[in-house]
């Protein structure tokens, strides 16, 4: 009987044992299971939810030289694909006029013009900061 009394305590034991490690696991599993995100709409609340600042927003504009060394240094430092090099102000000068001034220039920039993509790469700058950007680049 001492016997029979140790197997029926060792499997009770152990029916415990995974009931706890199964309840374990279905925790771990809804856990992993859970959104990673939500979507939010501009203009609505979005509960629970802290927004990280992106640069040029809550963190203030971007500076005209940290658009072109992060954006424009890579084609326009080397004038790569024809591209006006940074501090040759009589190619940009020569732009400028083709084009009807600073603000065509800004407007090419902002749509993109042959092969440059549309802002340079630099989706999340405004037109003030490209704009900077040009004025800083061309020395107009």
């Amino acid at each position: 009987m001492n016997l029979t009394n140790r197997i029926l305590a060792a499997v009770a034991l152990l029916a415990c044992w995974v009931f706890a490690a199964q309840a374990s696991t279905q925790d771990d599993l809804a856990k992993r299971l859970e959104p990673v995100g939500q979507v939010c709409i501009q203009g609505k609340e979005c509960s629970g939810m802290d927004v990280a600042a992106t640069p040029g927003s809550a963190g203030g504009a971007k500076s005209p030289d940290d658009v072109i060394s992060k954006h424009c240094n890579t084609c326009h430092g080397a004038g790569l694909l024809g591209a006006p090099k940074i501090g040759d102000s009589a190619d940009w000068g020569k732009r400028a006029k083709e084009q009807g001034g600073l603000d065509e220039l800004l407007a090419k920039a902002i749509t993109g013009i042959k092969a440059m993509p549309p802002k340079g790469t630099c989706a999340d700058c405004s037109d003030d900061e490209l704009k900077g950007a040009i004025k800083k680049m061309s020395g107009l």
